[in-house]
């Protein structure tokens, strides 16, 4: 039986370096204060060794654990399916990775995974937490709140004067929905519907308002309520088709939701864009791009927004405020003050409007 060859040590690093052990500690741990020729010397010795530093000595040392809690108000079929999921922890695990952390994906599908949630987050396990996809009677925050864990929002919260104090990250959806609508009032489409997402979301309502900016004198019944889901748009628009079947022009909450609404639109022999013209929410690749036909829609950059978030949150947890951001977010186009940064949305055209 081959004999496992021992750990390197702190020591042993030290010795390699030709400094002390109390100097390869503050460089592995990352603190100021060492001359550069020194933390170079140490990060050679590290690396010739492969010394790996004890995870838990060094949380003692630093009272950090180097993880970190991205919680999703959603159940897991929905968060597996919807690719809008995928591109922001994809933005949130490279800026993590970059920063050295880990993520730990926490999902809800019920009252009893609240509170298990919010046990963990105040176990101490994690440095902080990514929050997203909250409803408004959602009892996350409370829970995170009484945990006391650093959090960012994905989202504006749609709790108390709509931010709380709250630190999130959001995109601006109120301005986009103006856009698409604009667009398609600029079409010549004079019976322009609209297929929300859930009304429990700030997000939905928010991109309702702008539609209404534009239609104010709308009918009323050219407005109905979907999920955010494929089949909560096709619900919608047999909803919309049996209300009002003069409908020329469709403005759905999301790309899957839009997508859902062109199978009906099809089974009911209306034409895309000829008959009706459609314009969906979020530019995801794999859906607009694929959809028949390719679908125009409102691009918000969900990838930059996780990076965002992590980046608010690992500031905070350095010993920054909210405030200290704006030099990292001045150079985006509509970002908005403190502690709210909302990043700006594009219209991007294709066939179906």
């Amino acid at each position: 039986m081959t004999e496992t060859a021992p750990r390197p040590t702190l020591e042993a690093v030290a010795a390699r370096a030709g400094v002390s052990r109390a100097t390869v500690s503050r460089v592995v741990n990352g603190a100021q204060g060492v001359r550069e020729a020194l933390v170079e010397r140490v990060r050679r010795a590290v690396e010739e060794l492969g010394y790996v530093p004890n995870q838990a000595a060094r949380s003692l040392v630093t009272k950090r654990h180097d993880a970190v809690a991205v919680v999703i108000a959603e159940p897991e079929t929905r968060v597996f399916s919807d690719p809008f999921f995928a591109r922001q922890l994809r933005g949130i695990s490279k800026e993590l990775t970059a920063h050295d952390n880990q993520l730990v994906l926490l999902l809800t599908e019920g009252r009893d995974d609240h509170a298990r949630v919010g046990r963990y987050l105040a176990g101490g396990h994690v440095d902080g937490a990514l929050v997203f996809s909250l409803h408004l009677d959602d009892p996350l925050p409370e829970l995170i709140h009484s945990a006391g864990v650093p959090t960012v929002f994905g989202g504006r919260p749609g709790w108390s004067d709509g931010t709380g104090g709250a630190v999130y990250v959001d995109s601006d959806n109120r301005g986009g929905a103006r856009e698409a609508v604009r667009h398609l009032a600029g079409l010549g489409r004079t019976r322009i519907a609209h297929i929300t997402g859930a009304l429990d979301q700030t997000s939905a309502v928010d991109r309702l308002d702008g539609f209404r900016d534009v239609t104010a004198d709308a009918d009323p019944g050219l407005v109905a309520e979907g999920d955010f889901t494929p089949a909560g748009g096709e619900r919608a628009m047999r909803e919309l088709l049996g209300r009002r079947p003069d409908l020329d022009a469709v403005f759905a909450g999301n790309d899957m939701m839009a997508v859902g609404a062109l199978r009906v639109l099809r089974e009911h022999g209306r034409r895309v864009p000829e008959d009706v013209a459609v314009v969906g929410f979020d530019d995801m690749p794999p859906v607009a791009e694929q959809a028949d036909p390719p679908l125009t829609t409102v691009r918000q950059d969900i990838e930059t927004m996780g990076r965002l978030m992590v980046r608010l949150l690992l500031r905070h947890l350095d010993g920054h405020t909210p405030d200290d951001l704006l030099g990292e977010t001045a150079d985006v186009p509509g970002a908005a003050p403190p502690p709210g940064v909302v990043l700006p949305t594009t219209l991007v055209r294709r066939a179906s409007a």
